[in-house]
């Protein structure tokens, strides 16, 4: 099954690009800034996420991974 139709595939895909975006800005900001519009411009807005609301979106990590581990 794909992660479009799969509703908890859907969700650890997009932490893991709200992580990932964010992790990259954080190291190379160059790459991320440079692309704030349009198509790339939702790895930015990913970052921006990432690192904004960072205690929820770790929150919600622990809580997938729990998820993923013991309830399937």
């Amino acid at each position: 099954m794909s992660a479009i139709f799969n509703f908890q595939s859907l969700l650890t895909v997009i932490l893991l690009l709200i992580c990932t975006c964010a992790y990259i800005r954080a190291m190379a900001p160059s790459l991320i800034d440079k692309n704030k519009t349009g198509l790339l411009g939702i790895f930015w807005k990913c970052a921006r996420i990432g690192e904004r609301k960072s205690p929820w979106v770790a929150c919600c990590c622990v809580i997938m991974a729990f998820s993923i581990l013991f309830l399937q």
